[in-house]
């Protein structure tokens, strides 16, 4: 049977507290034989630690996801780098900017008012790629309707770290910029979804070996679990659509797929 990495997934989320240990059994009996957990503030990433000493086939990702920027400190390095130290830790993420709820797209809202929240979003952004250079980590990266911003604030750290635009729903022609800069996209339940052609496009442009499957359960259920809760286990109706789209086998995929996550996931590898 191919077995796959979920390279994203949110399993200290607290929907998941219930049955998680069910949960990560029905991972591994669908062939999902690893997972990443990814953190998205100091106390998340803390949990993502957690679940990956106690469960060897977990691993963590850690960092302060921009939405949540206000409440972030105004150093988060130095707690950073702690976490970064510790042997399951394989990444730096989820860190990024986001736009898509800044005052100024609300009815009524002024622009000038987004100005302190997107320069907030760049310095933890920028504090958080120091942190992955400092410590040899690659990032994962999240973006929305912030592109191009997010692009100038990482090209600095270009030949000193890797990244993966996670959740990936541009076009071909971003996808090339990215994946010329020498980083990564990854792709979610999305590509099973009616309305999501466009990001269907995108992934039949894009090789075998430059892209990895991620969940972000406990969101973005594929097709034909759409609208319940997402788990890791899911990530195989994801895998069978991505095969199919790219003409291979999932046994191909999940050798190309596994190659990505391993040479990405610096740590990951060594394990």
């Amino acid at each position: 049977m191919a077995e796959f990495c979920d390279t994203h997934a949110h399993l200290d989320d607290p929907v998941f507290a219930p049955d998680l240990p069910q949960i990560i059994e029905r991972a591994r009996t669908a062939g999902v034989a690893r997972i990443i957990s990814v953190g998205t503030s100091l106390a998340s990433s803390q949990n993502a630690i957690r679940l990956s000493e106690q469960y060897p086939n977990i691993f963590a990702v850690v960092g302060w996801h921009p939405s949540d920027a206000s409440e972030a400190p105004d150093d988060l390095r130095p707690d950073l780098q702690k976490l970064a130290a510790h042997p399951k830790c394989v990444a730096i993420g989820e860190i990024g900017l986001d736009y898509s709820q800044l005052p100024s797209k609300q009815p009524g809202g002024n622009p000038a008012d987004d100005v302190p929240i997107k320069l907030k979003q760049a310095a933890l952004f920028k504090q958080q790629l120091e942190v992955a250079a400092e410590t040899g980590l690659n990032c994962v990266i999240h973006q929305r309707e912030a592109f191009e911003d997010a692009v100038a604030i990482l090209k600095p750290f270009h030949g000193k770290l890797r990244a993966v635009f996670h959740c990936f729903v541009e076009s071909p022609e971003l996808a090339r910029r990215i994946l010329d800069a020498g980083h990564l996209v990854s792709f979610t339940g999305i590509v099973t979804f009616k309305n999501g052609k466009n990001v269907r496009e995108t992934l039949k442009s894009i090789p075998l070996g430059r892209f990895m499957i991620e969940t972000d359960c406990p969101y973005l259920a594929p097709t034909p679990y759409r609208g319940k809760r997402c788990e890791p286990a899911f990530l195989i109706e994801t895998a069978r659509a991505i095969a199919e789209l790219k003409g291979c086998s999932l046994d191909e995929l999940a050798r190309a797929a596994n190659t990505a996550a391993n040479e990405f996931f610096i740590k990951l590898r060594r394990s």
